[in-house]
């Protein structure tokens, strides 16, 4: 059985391309994926989407998510420790490896790989110098959904933020822009595709320039918290949808109905240990 390794996470496109590259041709087990947001409000990093979405993503997704909460501009020092210390949970799973959606930055790989060294940890880049137009129309003939939730002005116009991420987004890219934004020009959240038991739904505003940056706020819409592990996910009945997610999954009987709704993961467990 392959090792336990774990996910670098931003929600993101790159992120989730990763994750399908890890659990696909490479065949890893993958135990958690670890978030950096912001000690004052519970936001993503530089994405700005509410931890909560995050939690329904990887809930959606199947695998746990660890949150590091660190202060809105951190210094390095700062941003280190708290990173240690998540890393010393991790080695408590027995996880020696993080995984990162990085493309091509030398200098970023060089320093994630220099701090994970010193907590006695490797590096793992799935994605690691694929040509970026061709992974990105990778991304969209899967069948992915996701929008654009950050966008730097500078690079790119601003009208980008709120978009999906289809044809005609990557199409009016300007030559300049990285397909896959890999310097920074925008930055998005995916709410479904392949991998995904649910779509993960909220409601998004468009916010005006702040500096240098525009963002499309997500506002989560309200979804049901799993009576077995508290993550909170989408219930299909609960949210008056036709159908739910759980209806393609083979009845588990020894869940007592009174309990309540499991999510995704919980629900493969209990099946497991019923079989």
């Amino acid at each position: 059985m392959a090792a336990p390794i774990a996910l670098s996470f931003s929600g993101g496109k790159d992120s989730v391309l990763a994750l399908a590259a890890l659990r696909g041709a490479l065949g890893r087990d993958v135990r958690r994926l670890l978030a950096t947001v912001n000690e004052d409000d519970g936001t993503l990093v530089m994405h700005a989407v509410p931890g909560e979405l995050l939690e329904r993503q990887a809930a959606s997704l199947g695998v746990p998510l660890l949150q590091v909460a660190v202060p809105r501009q951190p210094t390095n020092e700062t941003y280190e420790s708290r990173m240690a210390a998540a890393l010393a949970r991790l080695a408590v799973e027995d996880i020696a490896e993080v995984a990162f959606g990085d493309l091509f930055l030398p200098d970023v790989r060089a320093y994630r790989d220099a701090m994970l060294a010193r907590a006695g940890f490797a590096g793992v880049y799935p994605l690691w110098g694929r040509e970026t137009r061709a992974l990105a129309e990778e991304f969209r003939r899967a069948g992915y959904r996701a929008v654009a939730v950050c966008v730097d002005t500078e690079r790119l116009s601003g009208t980008f933020a709120g978009r999906d991420l289809d044809r005609s987004f990557f199409d009016d890219l300007p030559a300049s822009v990285d397909p896959c934004g890999e310097h920074g020009e925008f930055h998005s959240f995916v709410y479904d595709g392949p991998g995904f038991a649910f779509p993960v739904r909220f409601a998004r505003r468009t916010e005006p320039v702040a500096g240098r940056f525009r963002r499309c706020h997500l506002e989560p819409l309200p979804a049901t918290r799993c009576a077995r592990c508290g993550a909170p996910f989408e219930c299909g009945m609960a949210s008056g949808l036709n159908a739910c997610w759980c209806t393609t999954r083979p009845p588990v009987r020894t869940i007592d109905p009174a309990v309540g709704c499991f999510c995704p993961r919980c629900l493969a467990a209990a099946a497991g240990s019923a079989s």
